[in-house]
């Protein structure tokens, strides 16, 4: 039976290291004001930085950080939507393209910005050379201050499996039916739904909980026998 684990920042091993990573993604689809829930929101763990909008006539729509009318927030997704990944769910709030930002200082083989989780390119080829599936590892366009920076990529984890019902409380109301936001807190013991869960993927995101990131057994194992530091592991128990 597979084993899945919940993959977070390491606080401790981050402040030993001393290095930090700042940033934002160039591009984004604003927060919404929904007419059907009322609720004005942009979810978090949406990210594609693979997706280029640097040729869509109307880029600069993408550039602008407010929230907008639904109606006007399910345009510009219309537009981005030929450039992403095909079953992509694209809610408010979703960001895309490089990270721009600045680094500084030494850095452990996974950092994070808030959840987004970035890679050296050597860390990327070694998992990868461990037969480690579907990572996908983005340029960044963030700046360090020091000579010979390391080349940090953003590994694009996309959210694919979801939480077992059994975890999430019965008063919690079904996602608005216009612009689909859940209204959960993360349960205190996750469960995950195992047949939703990626057979050909490693690395993905919580479909309804994007913010938490899941390992399979293999990249966790490969993580240990590489001894790569920057992550904490929770095993999560599937139903």
């Amino acid at each position: 039976m597979s084993r899945f684990f919940w993959v977070d920042e390491d606080d401790a091993v981050a402040a030993k290291h001393g290095g930090e990573a700042h940033g934002a993604h160039k591009w984004g689809l604003p927060g919404a004001r929904c007419h059907t829930c009322g609720a004005t929101w942009g979810g978090a763990g949406h990210q594609y930085p693979s997706v280029d909008l640097s040729q869509l006539p109307e880029r600069k729509e993408f550039e602008r950080a407010r929230p907008e009318p639904f109606t006007e927030f399910a345009r510009l997704r219309e537009l981005v939507r030929p450039l992403a990944p095909p079953n992509a769910t694209l809610p408010p709030g979703t960001r895309f393209g490089p990270l721009v930002g600045t680094a500084f200082g030494k850095l452990p083989a996974f950092s994070w910005i808030i959840e987004v989780l970035l890679v050296r390119r050597e860390t990327l080829e070694r998992l990868q050379a461990e037969g480690v599936r579907g990572l996908l590892g983005c340029r960044t366009e963030l700046r360090f201050r020091q000579k010979n920076p390391p080349e940090l990529l953003e590994l694009q984890i996309e959210p694919l499996g979801r939480l077992h019902p059994d975890c999430i409380p019965s008063d919690v109301p079904p996602p608005c039916t216009t612009c689909g936001r859940l209204d959960l807190t993360r349960p205190d013991e996750p469960i995950l739904d195992a047949a939703s869960l990626p057979t050909d993927l490693d690395l993905f995101r919580v479909g309804n909980f994007a913010t938490m990131v899941i390992g399979t057994e293999r990249f966790i194992e490969a993580v240990r026998r590489l001894e790569l530091d920057g992550l904490t592991i929770r095993e999560l128990p599937t139903r």
